[in-house]
């Protein structure tokens, strides 16, 4: 087991360095290794998730297409501004907000630059708002009902017949991780010295290298459009929490003299599919041009990282759960938390709080570990700010020195 495990690690530390689709495609890799080496039998495949994956992306990829991101980046560009004493507070609402509405972290990139020259030119250090800000962005993914994470815990929870609603995991993770995040802005309030009194930002200052060029969101073609797609969006998410939460509002079917409720995942894809398709033709959205957008390959690298990693992983523990459950179901079950800590540590690998969730949570429900504890630890797959290495965290960073004008106009064509 211990070599397989090694085979299984050394695929997603290589994977994680590739970067794009990378962590999936070794994931691949691992598991024919699993296969034909190690002789184990692969589990089925995520496809309920992946596909609920696909059509929230398709979704939140048309409302972009739309103009309905850059016209959320204006509201959020005019709130900052209008209030920049307050941007260490703001700016973390403002991504998180963006996350839960859009189930991607990524749309984050497009605030960033107005996070930084705002931050800036009311002379406070820019890694307060911006720090706070993208892991503000990450958080949400575990807030947010329509992200892969909390799609795939929905599904592995309710497979295994546990009667779980989406509102049962919103109640949990939206105000743990609202806490969290508020927590974490009211400390960044005093991390670093003041710019006045840094030396190293006065010596930049003094030499010229601050370039005064100033940075504006992209211009919103048809705002009427770009509104039109945002509402869409935003009443299909709301549609998706009313059926995730009152199971009496699901069709329901009788087979074989049984009735059955729709399920979560046909609800899902149903409505994101049709709340793409009225985005499209309710604004006259040109189609191709939503596989384009950042949105769109940022999803399909989610469902290629599933794919790939979380086959492995299932492949992996179902082939020596005996031994697993054997060596570590006393700890995990007199002391539950640690599974969090293993949680958190796998996103860090992983670079995907769904990848972990599809990895890892299977085997909490088989050590027996309660549905209701397994929500709660959700929020712990937030981890891959802890290295700072994530294209968000790393476009922060770039944010904050005296190349920052440079880097502002690189970030504002990530979108595009």
């Amino acid at each position: 087991m211990l070599l397989q495990l090694a085979f299984v690690l050394i695929a997603i530390v290589i994977g994680a360095r590739i970067g794009g689709i990378g962590l999936g495609v070794l994931g691949g890799m691992g598991l024919a290794i699993l296969t034909f080496v190690f002789g184990l039998e692969p589990t089925s495949p995520s496809i309920d998730v992946m596909l609920m994956i696909a059509a929230v992306i398709a979704a939140a990829s048309c409302m972009q297409a739309a103009g309905g991101l850059d016209l959320m980046v204006k509201w959020a560009e005019h709130l900052l501004r209008s209030n920049p004493s307050n941007i260490t507070i703001l700016s973390p609402l403002v991504t998180y907000f963006f996350t839960f509405i859009a189930g991607t972290g990524h749309v984050a990139y497009s605030v960033l630059p107005v996070i930084s020259e705002v931050a800036t030119e009311t002379k406070i250090r820019p890694e307060r708002p911006l720090g706070i800000a993208v892991i503000a962005s990450q958080q949400a993914i575990t807030a947010s009902p329509i992200s892969a994470a909390t799609v795939a815990l929905l599904s592995l929870l309710v497979g295994q017949g546990y009667q779980v609603t989406l509102f049962d995991i919103l109640k949990i993770s939206v105000p743990c991780t609202l806490a969290g995040v508020l927590a974490g802005a009211f400390y960044s309030l005093r991390v670093g010295k003041e710019l006045v009194d840094d030396p190293e930002y006065q010596r930049h200052l003094a030499a010229g290298e601050f370039n005064n060029q100033k940075y504006e969101a992209a211009a919103v073609k048809n705002k009427r459009a770009a509104g039109l797609s945002v509402a869409i969006f935003v009443l299909a998410t709301v549609a998706i929490v009313l059926f995730g939460s009152i199971e009496s509002l699901r069709p329901v079917f009788v087979t074989n003299g049984v009735a059955t409720p729709l399920s979560m995942a046909y609800i899902i894809e149903i409505i994101m599919l049709t709340a793409a398709a009225l985005i499209l033709l309710v604004t006259r959205t040109d189609g191709s041009k939503a596989v384009h957008g950042s949105v769109f390959s940022a999803g399909m690298q989610a469902v290629v990282a599933i794919f790939g990693i979380a086959w492995m992983g299932d492949t992996f523990i179902a082939g020596n759960m005996a031994e697993l459950k054997g060596s570590i179901e006393h700890f995990v079950t007199e002391m539950p938390w640690l599974f969090g800590v293993a949680l958190f540590i796998m996103s860090i690998l992983l670079f995907s709080q769904a990848a972990t969730v599809r990895a890892l949570v299977p085997l909490g429900i088989a050590l027996g570990i309660s549905p209701y504890t397994l929500i709660a630890l959700f929020p712990a797959v937030n981890g891959y700010f802890f290295i700072p290495n994530y294209p968000t965290v790393v476009a922060a960073i770039n944010l904050t020195g005296p190349e920052r004008p440079i880097l502002v106009n690189i970030s504002s064509t990530i979108l595009s």
